[in-house]
């Protein structure tokens, strides 16, 4: 099963575009912006956890 969420090789300004079902999330430059845009999306903070395999995809 593929997760919901992908975080993207990083782009040639550093920042790696995050997606969830294939929607745009917006481009992190740091962990953080990674836990605000799923926060944003009405993940609960408390649910986020970025080494979750089954919820976060890590490319490159």
């Amino acid at each position: 099963m593929t997760p919901p969420v992908v975080v993207h090789p990083p782009s040639s300004s550093g920042g790696r575009r995050v997606t969830a079902h294939a929607e745009i999330l917006g481009l992190a430059h740091s962990r953080e912006d990674v836990v605000e845009f799923l926060r944003r999306a009405g993940l609960p903070p408390e649910h986020i956890k970025l080494d979750d395999e089954n919820l976060i995809e890590w490319r490159g």
